[in-house]
């Protein structure tokens, strides 16, 4: 009884923190700062109160994993298909909820002082709560299905924080590109959940991983069909997380508040992929060339973080590379299945980046008011090389790196604009097909 109040604390608390400040807009009364940042913080300490709750039971009981049931939404008996709200507190899902919920609570009490008498204060305690809520679910999602949807939240809330500024062109640029990659990501996670569910009926995690504990669990499916579905759940952590090729998307999400660029791309949305691949870990075993494709991706996604990082001149982009260094590193350790050090690094790290990423702004300012103090500029310590004594190599990765490796270039030339011309045809074609229907209804008829 306890486990079950204190799991239902955990999903609960964002829920109402989300439907409260919601409602309140839809009334047109919205609350009050005082009013937004106490209810922020009273469910966030709520939530993690729940999680460590959940957590000493665990441990006093000796017990290794809860499953919460909220009931079967969708069942073909016929055809063993069902849709089930299932959350799991395991060793994997304990520490990283109980992690989203320390930092939420953190960047809460910081942006609303940062954001005071900001006019999009409400709106950002609203996608932020959709936010947490987003991780939460993801974190101890029982089904693909419940994953599927949490997913889906954090990446609304991420793009919708990138445009933040939405008097301005370039966030709002820029958070339709972070969308347009989340999308490509989200159908890959999608087509993965079908491909389960036409495997096994249901898209329950027990079902695909089996009933021993992370990290011990065995994946039941065959080998050729985990080889199938761990490809797709790989692309759709690659766009999450930021993988080559996807990575261009991550500094051009700095466009948003500081808090959001913090908790984001700095601490939790960013290893939301990486979360991914611990979860379907088993799944990367049935296969070695999935493991592979785990560690070459994280191997190529640190070469060019590290090569990128070197030539930004702006903190927030530096850090956002810095950032993706660490979780292409986190990457391989999961694909060397080094699970439980890619989990304490992910907390190490996301903790440290959020720190570095809301101590950025001051610390600028702390650094320009000693220059002013002391009367003039200080040398750069490393200073700089000429570019006339670079080879040719040298100029090439140089070049590389200020582009961002082209990814971006290359995804909207093969990708999106294939897609928006064939579906502006489509729409065409749907508008003349509307067209002619109207005209034929319109002729009178003969007498």
């Amino acid at each position: 009884m306890i486990m079950i109040i204190c799991g239902m604390l955990i999903v609960a608390s964002p829920a109402v923190l989300l439907v409260t400040i919601g409602l309140s807009l839809l009334a047109g009364h919205p609350m009050s700062e005082r009013g937004v940042a106490r209810l922020t913080q009273m469910m966030v300490s709520a939530g993690t109160l729940g999680a460590v709750c959940m957590l000493a039971t665990l441990l006093a009981t000796g017990q290794v994993r809860f499953t919460l049931e909220l009931g079967r939404w969708f069942d073909l008996p016929i055809e063993h298909f069902h849709f089930t709200i299932k959350f799991l507190f395991d060793r994997l899902s304990i520490p990283f909820v109980i992690l989203s919920l320390s930092l939420c609570g953190i960047i809460g009490a910081f942006a609303s002082r940062y954001l005071h008498r900001d006019e999009g204060y409400s709106r950002f305690f609203l996608l932020y709560s959709v936010f947490m809520l987003g991780m939460v679910v993801s974190a101890v999602a029982g089904t693909i299905e419940t994953l599927f949807l949490g997913w889906e939240l954090v990446g609304l809330s991420s793009a919708l924080l990138v445009a933040f500024f939405q008097t301005r062109l370039n966030p709002v640029t820029n958070g339709l590109r972070v969308w347009s990659i989340y999308r490509f990501a989200d159908g890959a996670f999608l087509l993965a959940a079908l491909v389960l569910h036409h495997l096994t009926g249901g898209g329950d995690l027990e079902l695909m991983m089996g009933t021993a504990p992370w990290p011990d669990s065995v994946c039941q499916i065959s080998s050729e069909h985990a080889l199938l579905v761990g490809i797709l759940l790989i692309v759709a952590a690659a766009g999450k997380s930021a993988l080559v090729p996807f990575s261009g998307w991550l500094p051009r999400a700095m466009e948003g508040p500081t808090p959001s660029s913090a908790i984001f791309y700095g601490a939790l949305s960013v290893h939301l992929g990486a979360y991914l691949l611990l979860r379907v870990g088993p799944m990367l075993e049935k296969s070695f060339v999935l493991q592979m494709l785990v560690v070459s991706l994280g191997v190529a996604t640190a070469i060019f973080a590290a090569m990128a990082a070197s030539v930004q001149t702006d903190v927030k982009s530096s850090l956002s590379l810095a950032s993706l260094l660490q979780v292409s590193i986190i990457v391989v350790e999961i694909g060397l299945g080094l699970r439980y050090l890619a989990l304490i690094h992910i907390i190490g790290h996301a903790s440290m980046r959020t720190l570095q990423l809301l101590r950025a702004p001051s610390l600028l300012r702390d650094h320009r008011a000693v220059q002013n103090n002391l009367g003039f500029s200080q040398p750069d310590s490393q200073g700089s090389q000429p570019t006339t004594d670079l080879t040719s190599f040298q100029l090439r990765c140089y070049r590389f790196a200020m582009e961002r490796g082209n990814f971006d270039t290359t995804i909207d030339e093969r990708v999106t604009q294939p897609f928006l011309r064939l579906f502006r045809k489509f729409d065409t074609w749907e508008r003349r097909w509307i067209a002619f229907l109207s005209v034929s209804n319109d002729k009178p008829e003969k007498p």
